[in-house]
């Protein structure tokens, strides 16, 4: 296992979030690799570690100026072993395909875990769509497409929005493969309720995470009522985690974007949470002038010189990382025990370094990793695709429970799985192993392909 981690170091490099990925997972399934001697005579971690497919390639578009511009385009099919690829695409400055091949390989396994028959897979560029017009969007989405659609379809790989993908970027990118192919199909997902979209997508990735938080939770008897959680993030899984836990109880007191983040002592409750929302999803503001409108909170700018994010350092119960990959560094694990949290769930993928993911596990938090605890937006995604498969459309209620008992399936799976190989109370192992073994059991099944 340490001769794999090592060649896939040795053979990319640049690969730091990928090789982070890998190395958790390899780490987690020892266990299940010296009970199956099999595994390892059938390449079982090198085949699921490499993606069945790599697509890379440039996407020429045109600004408001006429000026002509050149970014770069991603999609890596990792595992269709039970499933067509299903992921996400990212506009964000940083995406590279050492990015896009992590995302791509956390993937597999969440999908292995909701229960539903989803592939992994992921994609993007490194366009930033923040400050460009309507029209400069719609350009970008269409080139992009252009080259997407011959590697797509609804029984082969549909993609979804992540950061930098919303509802506008969707409806563009489904324009262009409809006109592209003349068909009108489940090929993406995120897509508006008068064409195909499904209740509860918005919502879903924050939903499902606060009802794994909650199962945890259950496990200790409690409840979130009167609990103060810490919240980063600003987009759709930071709001609508927020909105969940005022369902359940709770006290939320941070959220953040890339400038900085507010601290409400008071709590933010849903008059402002509609604020966020209105400054985010349609002004496209920044939190800053949340102080504005709520002067007894407060403001605290990204500080280069701190080597923490002072976003976790304030006494709380719970925390939701629902920004970006590593956004919680070993200093930042520290000041969370210390300050007395014992509930972690992730809303973004990956948000913790593996020392914060060590330090939570060696001091036995109810810690749930992303690949667990977000899974419920691409829970909601496959449930979009029977939807469209159909050609109905379910109500909010039975969207929303269907959701519920995904979560509550995950969890049962992770503690199950955890139970079964001797990590009880390990949610990081548990997902790993649960994800691992259905995957790689579908694998073994189709042959050497």
């Amino acid at each position: 296992m340490d001769e794999i981690i090592s060649l896939i170091q040795n053979r990319d490099p640049e690969q730091r979030e990928f090789h982070q990925a890998v190395k958790e997972v390899v780490e987690s399934v020892r266990p299940v690799l010296e009970r199956n001697p099999e595994y390892r005579q059938q390449a079982v971690l090198e085949r699921i570690t490499e993606p069945e497919r790599v697509i890379m390639f440039r996407v020429p578009w045109m600004d408001d100026d006429t000026q002509v511009h050149v970014n770069r385009g991603f999609r890596v099919e990792m595992s269709s072993a039970i499933g067509p690829y299903k992921g996400g695409l990212r506009f964000h400055p940083s995406v590279n395909l050492g990015i896009i091949k992590f995302l791509a390989f956390e993937q597999v396994f969440k999908n292995g875990l909701t229960t539903l028959a989803m592939g992994g897979g992921k994609g993007g560029s490194d366009f930033n769509p923040k400050g460009k017009s309507d029209g400069e969007v719609m350009r970008f989405c269409q080139s992009f497409m252009a080259e997407l659609a011959r590697h797509i379809g609804p029984n082969t790989d549909v993609p979804a929005g992540d950061i930098g993908v919303g509802a506008r970027e969707i409806g563009f990118l489904f324009g262009m493969y409809k006109k592209l192919r003349n068909e009108f199909t489940g090929v993406l997902t995120g897509k508006s309720l008068d064409w195909g979209g499904s209740l509860i997508r918005p919502e879903a990735t924050g939903y499902g995470t606060v009802y794994f938080a909650a199962e945890m939770l259950a496990t200790k008897s409690q409840t979130f009522e009167g609990k103060t959680c810490l919240v980063s993030g600003s987009g759709n899984v930071a709001q609508y985690t927020t909105e969940k836990l005022l369902d359940l109880g709770g006290k939320i007191v941070t959220l953040s974007d890339s400038g900085g983040y507010i601290y409400d002592e008071e709590g933010i409750d849903r008059e402002k949470l509609a604020f966020v929302q209105q400054l985010k999803n349609i002004r496209r503001g920044r939190m800053s002038e949340y102080t504005e409108t709520y002067p007894n909170a407060e403001y605290f700018p990204v500080d280069p010189a701190l080597d923490y994010n002072p976003l976790w350092n304030h006494k709380a119960d719970c925390a939701f990382p629902s920004a970006t990959q590593n956004e919680i560094n070993a200093l930042d694990g520290k000041n969370l025990v210390d300050n007395g949290v014992y509930v972690i769930a992730e809303g973004a993928n990956m948000p913790s370094v593996p020392e914060a993911v060590d330090l939570f596990v060696e001091h036995k938090l109810l810690y749930a990793p992303g690949k667990a605890a977000n899974a419920g937006g691409v829970a909601v995604s496959g449930l979009e695709m029977a939807q469209n498969s159909m050609r109905l459309s379910w109500p909010r209620e039975e969207v929303d429970n269907r959701l519920k008992q995904i979560m509550k399936s995950i969890h049962r799976t992770c503690v199950d799985a955890g139970d079964s190989y001797g990590v009880q109370g390990n949610y990081v192992a548990g997902a790993n192993i649960a994800g691992f073994v259905k995957v790689v059991n579908a694998m073994l099944d189709q042959g050497l392909v």
